[in-house]
């Protein structure tokens, strides 16, 4: 069992919520355009990476006549995943060793996962389940923007606490976050490195404004809460990974103040009262092509 990455590095619910977002079929235009991939044609898609699931959970409803599979190495993932998305099918597995037979899918995909696998791995084992003529299709995060409500500053606590346990963060060396990050210019060249042909890029802007008229209560709402879980998340990772540097006084108390302010949030929202707060995601889309050789 192996659940070094929802635990230590970015929990279920920072994951799941926000890609729920991201992937909200407001935004579906601009990825299916992106992806050109057949709706109607029966596929089989191949997720590498999935997390808890919310990509694999979008592809399903975007193309409902495919054969949606999700793989990932963390076992909490796949078991939530297996219960919120029931139109995919979902098991562990390493994205260097994937554990299917040559040439078995028509898509694969992955989503902010390139940047922590080394590519050799990465990309050997996408060229070796796709058929000829597959499509590979690279999702990555670009920077984007985020401006916080007025609710979200810290208190002199909070700053202290986040001062004090960042020098302790070892992340990136343990997990390897991050570490084969490739810019905008370096990731479709190491595509056509790898002989991947016919290589276009694209990028997806999802607008995570809660007080837009466009935007119903719930969606919202749920836009206020996907930020309360990724910080709520952040804390109980520092009580995961670095134990010894904080007590359960802090930690409850740094639980009780973010859940303080975003309900101030969401208080504020229902009466009316708007923040402009806004979550601007950009996600590059690299396409590419096995080819007859590859």
């Amino acid at each position: 069992m192996n659940e070094n990455w929802s635990r230590y590095v970015q929990g279920i619910n920072t994951l799941y919520l926000s890609r729920k977002l991201r992937f909200d079929d407001m935004f579906s235009d601009q990825f299916i355009r992106a992806f050109q991939i057949d709706r109607e044609k029966k596929i089989r898609i191949l997720e590498i990476g999935c997390g808890p699931g919310a990509l694999a959970g979008a592809l399903a409803r975007w193309y409902p006549n495919a054969d949606i599979v999700g793989v990932d190495l963390d076992s909490a993932f796949i078991r939530f995943a297996r219960e919120n998305e029931k139109d995919v099918a979902f098991l562990e597995g390493d994205a260097t060793k994937l554990p299917f037979e040559d040439e078995t899918f028509d898509v694969t995909i992955s989503n902010t996962v390139s940047e922590h696998i080394e590519p050799n791995g990465f990309f050997g084992e996408q060229l070796r389940v796709l058929k000829k003529g597959g499509v590979c299709l690279v999702l990555s995060a670009r920077k984007g923007y985020r401006q916080k409500s007025q609710f979200e500053g810290k208190t002199e606590f909070e700053a202290e606490f986040w001062q004090r346990v960042s020098q302790f963060d070892d992340s990136i060396e343990r997990f390897n976050v991050g570490k084969y990050g490739m810019n905008e210019q370096t990731l479709p060249k190491t595509m056509e490195a790898f002989e991947f042909q016919r290589v276009s890029t694209a990028y997806a802007v999802s607008n995570l404004t809660p007080d837009n008229e466009c935007i119903s209560k719930d969606m919202a709402i749920a836009m206020i809460n996907a930020s309360r879980h990724n910080d709520l998340d952040a804390i109980q990772s520092v009580s995961d990974t670095m134990p010894e540097r904080v007590t359960r006084e802090e930690i409850d108390k740094m639980t009780l103040l973010t859940n303080r302010k975003y309900d101030l949030r969401i208080q504020k929202y229902l009466s009316g009262e708007k923040e402009w707060d806004t979550t601007v995601s950009i996600t590059m889309i690299t396409r590419a092509i096995k080819g007859e050789k590859a």
